[in-house]
């Protein structure tokens, strides 16, 4: 549910110019965007945000969620309204009322939260959603990241920016945002559950944190610096791996030679745009992807997360859904031609009973030009068709003989003479290719 209330009363007299200015590099580079829709909670963070860009004259429009978790939520409601119309602010709220998703309790709020924000981003026109994260929670983050094992993406801590998104604030302290509040004499609200020390990251910001900090000085500004160079390293790796990706396959021979970093974040994007989750792969899962791709054999596959399997095709791979579809209707057309040069047709001896069959056991041909009789078997091997798709093909017999392999091979004993008459066949439905 959103509630819209307007507010009009703006405070009165001037603010310190000092503490407005400690914020304003930060946040002024968003009047560029037009409206921008502020999420506030309360708390010193997204209050000090909301007051910023009021005071730049920012067109902006406050949202408060309640995810109604305690006894007493609403009041924090009531406290942000109060404030919104202290600053002129319209205000838009919203209150869970359906029951979390399963699992974390901290990532079911968060996406529910997520969900109003968009939802109340739309309703009133806002061209982003800023949310108060500041450089403290960038270093928390990559902490937990560490913590957990991550990669080169989690030293990254959150993003300035990913889809309607903004965090203005992640290049200023708390310990900023605390001495801009003060002087202006606002009092924010307190979450208790930033006191609760069963969630990792409190244990991180209570404790590990004020332990390093303690031990070696000046920790915390490290390891934002070393936030950001992780950010532009990984966006240089997400570019190399972008280009080994093309129409939804990658060539072989490119993935080996490139480092291992980038292989594996190839990987990773190859499986995400086939319908895979992000994330959704793990260091084992990853590392056997890439000795599939490396050591592999044409034909060879790995089942993976979310119904999906990576295949080694001839030269290249491919990430496919192992759900199966309603196979389409295929049905052979033809009719009387003198010779055509059309890429998706046979040119047989008019006459002949046609069906449509799939690969068995022993079924042999005489491929143009006539070089005596195959196996069928040889014959797709020879073509690079992957061993998975053999049995898939449609092929079509004339009076019960192999004729026509569509766009691989036509039998010789079947083919039209040049300039005479012919029937003129095409296979149409099914798929539309063969590798």
């Amino acid at each position: 549910m959103v509630e819209h209330t307007t507010h009009n009363r703006v405070v009165g007299g001037s603010n310190p110019p000092t503490a407005t200015r400690a914020l304003t590099p930060i946040i002024e580079h968003l009047q560029e965007r037009g409206r921008i829709l502020v999420a506030v909670s309360g708390g010193p963070d997204s209050t000090a945000l909301l007051i910023s860009m009021k005071e730049l004259g920012m067109d902006i429009v406050a949202a408060h969620f309640d995810h109604a978790l305690r006894p007493g939520s609403e009041l924090d409601a009531r406290h942000v309204a109060t404030r919104c119309d202290e600053l002129g602010v319209e205000l838009l709220t919203g209150r869970r009322e359906e029951p979390l998703q399963a699992g974390s309790l901290q990532a079911a709020a968060r996406e529910s939260r997520h969900h109003f924000l968009e939802a109340a981003r739309q309703s009133t026109g806002a061209r982003a959603i800023a949310l108060g994260h500041t450089a403290d929670d960038v270093v928390e983050g990559v902490l937990l990241h560490l913590l957990r094992g991550s990669a080169l993406a989690g030293l990254r801590g959150m993003p300035v920016t990913r889809g309607a998104i903004v965090r203005p604030l992640l290049r200023t302290w708390r310990s900023e945002i605390e001495a801009f509040l003060a002087e202006r004499g606002v009092v924010p609200l307190t979450d208790p559950a930033n006191a609760d020390l069963r969630h990792a990251r409190v244990q991180v910001r209570r404790r590990l944190l004020p332990r390093l900090e303690s031990d070696s000085p000046g920790i915390s500004v490290r390891l934002w610096r070393v936030a950001q160079h992780a950010t532009v390293m990984q966006a240089e790796l997400e570019e190399a791996a972008a280009a080994l990706v093309r129409a939804g396959r990658i060539n072989v021979l490119e993935l080996a030679a490139a480092p291992e970093a980038v292989r594996r974040e190839a990987l990773k994007r190859l499986f995400v745009s086939s319908g895979g989750a992000s994330p959704g792969l793990d260091r084992r899962t990853l590392a056997r992807m890439e000795r599939l791709a490396l050591w592999g054999s044409a034909g060879d596959g790995l089942d993976l997360p979310g119904g999906l399997r990576i295949r080694r095709l001839y030269g290249e791979l491919e990430v496919a859904s192992t759900v199966g579809a309603s196979p389409a209707r295929v049905t052979i057309v033809r009719w009387t031609c003198s010779g055509c040069d059309s890429p998706t047709a046979a040119h047989l001896r008019p006459g002949a009973r046609l069906t449509l069959g799939r690969r068995s056991p022993g079924l042999r041909m005489r491929p143009t030009p006539d070089r005596g009789s195959r196996k069928l078997q040889d014959i797709l091997v020879d073509a690079k068709v992957p061993r998975h798709r053999r049995d898939e093909l449609d092929l079509v017999f004339a009076d019960g003989q192999l004729a026509w392999v569509p766009g691989i091979a036509v039998d010789s004993r079947w083919a039209a003479s040049e300039g005479s008459a012919a029937d003129h066949v095409e296979v149409r439905g099914g798929p539309k290719g063969l590798c």
